[in-house]
């Protein structure tokens, strides 16, 4: 792929992780940190893969969903982990919706702490 974009955002939010049998599994809150990066081959009359503008905003739409509420209470979080890693790929899969289709979603990169994060790269 010739142009990769990348846009970071973040959300506040609880979670707790089932079955997981230490501290996780209680009630606790994140600060979480989000990384999107898209992909495309052609660039458009202006010059640009996409307008960093609009990718923000997509992003923003998604995860204003999560924010500032208990994960484990929405759908799919309701019956999968809210892990990390679940959180990636539920984010990738909901951005990947809006996105024009000339541009792909390359990964998600989701940070629950400055030294821990998960990445999706889709299937």
């Amino acid at each position: 792929m010739p142009w990769r974009l990348k846009v970071k955002n973040s959300f506040s939010a609880a979670h707790f992780l089932r079955n997981y049998h230490g501290k996780c599994e209680r009630l606790h809150g994140h600060n979480w940190r989000v990384e999107l990066e898209v992909e495309g081959d052609r660039l458009d009359e202006m010059g640009l893969l996409m307008d960093f503008k609009d990718l923000k905003r997509i992003l923003g739409e998604v995860i204003d969903r999560l924010d500032h509420c208990l994960v484990n209470e929405l759908s799919p979080f309701d019956r999968v982990n809210p892990s990390s890693e679940n959180l990636a790929r539920y984010i990738f899969e909901e951005v990947k919706k809006r996105l024009p289709e000339e541009v792909r979603v390359h990964s998600v990169t989701v940070w629950e702490s400055d030294s821990a994060c998960a990445t999706y790269f889709g299937e």
